[in-house]
């Protein structure tokens, strides 16, 4: 059964949005400011990366790491220029 887990934070005066849709092949969007920036698959509840550009300039490289399980979907914003982890927020629509 598939279920769409929506993620999200602001970095950098941008926001990062991420939805994960969990199921047999889970599928990971990441918006940044609103335009679809990335997309990947994995198999199972195997975790994901994504990356993608803030669009700051010049652009910040960062990633989203995603994993659809076990339980419920988890979603980190990784920043490359100080390898710091975000938690992204739940968000329940």
């Amino acid at each position: 059964m598939r279920a769409r887990h929506h993620f999200h934070i602001d970095h950098l005066g941008h926001s990062v949005s991420v939805t994960v849709q969990t199921g047999h092949t889970p599928v990971v969007e990441v918006l940044v400011d609103g335009k679809e920036t990335g997309h990947a698959t994995t198999h199972d509840e195997e975790p994901v990366t994504v990356r993608v550009e803030l669009p700051t300039d010049p652009p910040t490289p960062v990633t989203v790491r995603a994993t659809p399980g076990p339980g419920e979907p988890r979603c980190l914003l990784l920043t490359e220029a100080d390898g710091e982890a975000h938690v992204m927020a739940p968000r329940p629509y």
